[in-house]
């Protein structure tokens, strides 16, 4: 099956080479320029109520996500806190517990989590009695924590994507631009992609803007003064 294609007004992000409607707020050496379309659409994560996946064909039914990949690691200091955090995981609640504990969490350079079965080693599959889904996250809901502070960045940050340019001359702020992943983005790999999340209008079905539905995860990435002034602005504009 081909890749599903951008419906014509679906509320997702402009496409490559479409100008972003772009909020910019300055804060010190960092320009940050925000994506308002996007930022203010109902675009939801529909994992496990009828996400396609990023397999070559849809795959409901696996309810693996963008989680038929291993997840790409943030250096060495994320390596040895997802490691740790991992370590406590219970089998009764990770589903690869037994082949974590043999073979490890990572792959042998450790730039990624491990596949297993097809999908990453964390992701407890469909009629797991521990519950499916990550187990990173399940376990850090369940001890009353954010699994922004338990799983790889690359995890919770999608699919926010954070472009990052360097100062045009000495003395200039960097500049940062905040937008939604795009299969584009996703290079030679985006290609053979079933669908992604971020086009069409599949995952417009939440009940609130992004600006509210991820603001854990945007004020994380960008600073608590920063998205204080951005949810602000947007709010203000509504």
């Amino acid at each position: 099956m081909d890749a599903v294609e951008p419906d014509a007004g679906a509320g997702a992000s402009p496409g490559p080479g479409v100008a972003l409607d772009l909020e910019v707020i300055e804060a010190g050496d960092t320009t940050w320029r925000f994506d308002r379309t996007f930022l203010r659409s109902t675009w939801t994560c529909i994992w496990g109520r009828g996400c396609l996946g990023i397999l070559a064909e849809p795959a409901e039914e696996l309810q693996q996500g963008c989680c038929s990949v291993g997840a790409e690691i943030d250096g060495d200091h994320e390596a040895r806190r997802v490691g740790s955090l991992a370590a406590t995981l219970e089998p009764d609640g990770f589903q690869f517990h037994a082949d974590a504990a043999a073979h490890g969490v990572f792959t042998p350079d450790g730039t990624n989590t491990r596949v297993v079965d097809g999908a990453c080693i964390f992701l407890n599959r469909p009629g797991f009695p521990g519950g499916a889904g990550c187990a990173l996250h399940l376990a850090a809901v369940a001890d009353g924590e954010s699994p922004i502070d338990w799983k790889p960045s690359v995890c919770w940050q999608l699919p926010i994507r954070v472009e990052w340019a360097a100062p045009a001359s000495t003395g200039e702020p960097e500049v940062a631009t905040v937008r939604a992943w795009r299969r584009s983005d996703w290079g030679d790999d985006g290609d053979p992609m079933a669908w992604c999340c971020t086009e069409g209008d599949r995952a417009y079905v939440g009940d609130r803007p992004v600006v509210e539905s991820l603001a854990e995860e945007l004020e994380e990435i960008v600073g608590t003064p920063v998205f204080v002034e951005l949810r602000r602005r947007l709010s203000d504009r509504d």
